[in-house]
């Protein structure tokens, strides 16, 4: 479709290829999405066309990734390591600079929002809401004295909301590559993005998470990150084909329900920082693993622990160690020892930080029955784990390309036609497409 706007979408498959691979498929149904959400723009916002009709404005297209965790399962709020990596689903916006001092954002399917940039608090009605992440990322900016210019833009996202593969970073991202192009020449990079993201999703959104979602998001690819110091994670970042592999990266989505859930996830942290405060720690990153161990007797006398909080914190050592090693493997073509790693990762999260399934519900085991079914379909090949935080939600796997018909038929026999998704690494993370 050739248009009289700047971007010329025909003509950009290598854009397309950098963003969602080679299969020739893929690019056309990405380039009918990219016209579409363009035509959804103008429908929406009118007034970028002149008086006949055509497009007289000049528009940006941005993209960033969701992220799926491959390593590090709870390890994060305790200053530990992750491995995790940006997939090609995304969120994309065009964008359009209005001359206001608002930012009005229309998502595909659901109610416009507008932000006032005249007030950067947080606000109560905000709670929970889109528009306290928009206004949070934006506070971030001018915190920084950075002005926040108003815009338009039309969002489009296919990383779904409840997938577990993080489409609230995805947006937060999203937001803050536009603002950072549009007012500071893309200067603040992906790491201050990324931080920008984490405090709007805990101060504006009221949500509290770590930032290894939105770092993911941001930088892109396969990333190694270790929040000995939040303030400044180490990121380490590498480059990984699966496919060449011989393996086809898979998450599905069980279809449990995350309402209610907030104590079961609560719980983790508290009873990890439960086992560092016995030691005079916040975080068990900062406790010693061999003290740890020759202090289980005393461990187990202290009525406000418990063996729950001494298993997770188990965990929380092997995890963190894990991540390195599978990175290692990785980087080093061992791609055997690398899916032993991932099976004993889904091992210690399902025996010791027990986060397969609600204490309170027992009757309903959605993720160890994925798994179960996983494990009969893979055999000997291949790994499977758990995905993000457990208890309702993702399973993930790593399937050999013979097996993922009978993989995908097998899951969605029982979770429904579409609940697999067949992910790939994307090299990129947070940036301007057009």
């Amino acid at each position: 479709m050739e248009r009289s706007t700047n971007i010329n979408i025909n003509e950009a498959d290598v854009v397309f290829r950098q963003l969602y691979g080679n299969d020739p498929k893929v690019i056309a149904d990405q380039k009918t999405r990219y016209a579409e959400a363009i035509e959804e723009f103008y429908r929406i916002f009118p007034a970028y066309k002149s008086s006949t009709g055509s497009e007289n404005t000049a528009i940006s297209i941005f993209s960033a990734p969701g992220r799926t965790e491959i390593c590090g399962n709870h390890t994060d709020h305790q200053h530990g390591r992750v491995l995790a990596a940006a997939i090609d689903l995304d969120a994309v916006a065009v964008v359009a600079p209005n001359g206001m001092q608002k930012i009005r954002v229309q998502s595909e399917g659901y109610p416009p929002i507008e932000v006032d940039l005249s007030d950067y608090a947080p606000r109560e009605n905000e709670t929970g809401r889109t528009g306290g992440l928009i206004r949070g990322v934006a506070a971030r900016f001018v915190a920084r004295g950075i002005d926040v210019p108003g815009f338009d833009a039309y969002v489009t996202s296919d990383v779904l909301s409840g997938s577990g593969l993080s489409s609230s970073a995805a947006f937060e991202v999203l937001m803050g590559t536009i603002v950072d192009h549009l007012a500071n020449d893309g200067k603040l990079g992906p790491v201050e993005i990324a931080k920008f993201g984490q405090i709007a999703e805990n101060q504006y959104f009221g949500k509290a998470s770590g930032l290894m979602d939105q770092m993911v998001s941001a930088v892109g690819g396969l990333v190694e990150i270790d929040f000995a110091d939040p303030e400044k994670p180490i990121i380490d970042t590498h480059q990984c084909d699966l496919e060449a592999m011989g393996f086809t990266l898979i998450v599905t989505d069980t279809k449990g329900s995350h309402s209610n859930l907030s104590g079961e996830y609560s719980a983790i942290p508290e009873e990890m920082r439960s086992v560092a405060s016995f030691f005079g720690k916040k975080y068990l990153r900062d406790v010693e693993e061999e003290a740890f161990y020759e202090a289980l007797p005393r461990l187990r006398q202290d009525p406000s622990i418990g063996d729950r909080a001494i298993l997770r914190s188990a965990h929380f050592w092997d995890d963190d160690r894990r991540v390195h090693q599978e990175a290692e493997a990785l980087r080093s073509g061992d791609l055997q020892r690398f899916l032993e790693l991932v099976n004993a990762s889904g091992r210690s999260s399902e025996s010791l930080l027990q986060n397969l399934y609600c204490t309170s519900t027992p009757q309903i085991q959605e993720i160890p029955l994925a798994l179960m079914l996983s494990r009969r379909v893979l055999g000997k090949e291949g790994a499977c784990r758990v995905h993000g935080g457990g208890f309702a939600g993702t399973i993930q796997a790593f399937v050999p390309k013979a097996k993922v018909d009978e993989y995908v038929k097998t899951l969605e026999a029982v979770y429904g036609r579409g609940a697999c998704h067949i992910l790939k690494i994307r090299p990129s993370g947070g940036v301007k497409v057009f």
